[in-house]
């Protein structure tokens, strides 16, 4: 997406999700920054989270997330965007 990023993960027993949120923000500005040889913020100070209570949600959110290129308009079929793939479909 060119605008935001979906994020579905499990986190360990010992993972906050706060330090991955801020581990793969920094991580990932820099990549870019340094790709597009400039400096600055590239992610908000925020984030929004929601945490899944049941399994069954999992595929549901999965999916949500997976078809969310398609709706936005970016392919004409899911397996177009090469990014689509979840372990969790």
């Amino acid at each position: 997406m060119p605008d935001h990023l979906h994020w579905l993960v499990a986190l360990g027993d010992r993972t906050e999700l706060s330090a991955a949120v801020k581990m793969f923000k920094v991580s990932s500005a820099r990549r870019v920054n340094d790709f597009l040889q400039r400096s600055g913020s590239l992610w908000q100070r925020a984030y929004y989270d929601h945490a899944l209570r049941r399994d069954e949600d999992v595929k549901k959110i999965a999916r949500y997330i997976v078809a969310n290129p398609l709706r936005a308009g970016l392919v004409e079929h899911i397996g177009d965007y090469p990014l689509w793939d979840a372990m969790w479909l």
